[in-house]
């Protein structure tokens, strides 16, 4: 007889087992590794990976049965969704992507009052790379529900009040746009640009909300750090 430890276990190989299939294919696991710097529309993967988007549709829809890709409707266009890869799903399947090379790193949120003020908190912890945020559209000032949130989580807030995007921009920021509408607008954007879809914690206006952005940006922050380092100089 098979007991609950063992059944659990079965489970879980089966699961990695599933995940390890899925990755078996060279255009599922290009999928994943682009996925693993951002998020990405199925018209964009389909671009970069150069397939049809039946074909990516087939090859998504095996990745999401394995656990390793979801998708979530954007709250710019509510027409289109982004793929994203499943927080922690990839750990010990893959080898860890490229490393970044960039002078500073600029977090970009529409009203700069919420998303992108908390990633610039979480980073400036978490990299000695330097760091500011911005945004297209910038609010009066900073959202009261993020100095809360980021008080509870002990997270430095650096500035008094949100700033233009095209103000603080230089051409050699990393730019990492972290609400749906700004990656939708920043389409020409001339610099190297990452998109994280982080859920705007205002259009919810609760703790919990707040609390939910930190937790996804700080693992997102997390994943990415280590690899992003400043240029050395000759």
């Amino acid at each position: 007889m098979e007991t609950n430890s063992e059944g659990v276990r079965s489970a879980g190989l089966a699961n990695r087992a599933q995940a390890f299939a899925a990755l078996g294919d060279p255009a599922r696991l290009a999928i994943v590794e682009l996925l693993g710097d951002q998020d990405l529309t199925p018209h964009a993967l389909s671009a970069a990976i150069g397939i049809p988007s039946n074909l990516l549709a087939h090859h998504v829809r095996v990745l999401e049965r394995a656990g390793l890709v979801r998708r979530t409707k954007s709250q710019g266009d509510g027409r289109r969704a982004y793929l994203t890869l499943v927080p922690d799903a990839m750990d010990a399947l893959i080898s860890a992507a490229a490393s970044l090379t960039t002078r500073r790193v600029i977090f970009v949120c529409t009203k700069n009052s919420a998303r992108s003020i908390l990633a610039e908190s979480i980073w400036r912890i978490s990299s000695t790379v330097p760091v500011t945020s911005a945004g297209t559209h910038p609010a009066d000032r900073i959202n009261p529900r993020t100095r809360s949130a980021a008080a509870r989580a002990r997270l430095p807030i650096a500035r008094d009040t949100p700033q233009l995007l095209d103000d603080v921009l230089r051409p050699d920021d990393l730019v990492i746009s972290v609400c749906d509408a700004v990656n939708e607008e920043l389409t020409a954007l001339p610099n190297r640009h990452l998109h994280w879809s982080i859920p705007d914690p205002v259009r919810v206006g609760t703790d919990a909300a707040f609390n939910a952005a930190i937790t996804r940006l700080t693992q997102r922050i997390h994943g990415l750090a280590p690899r992003v380092q400043r240029p050395r100089h000759r």
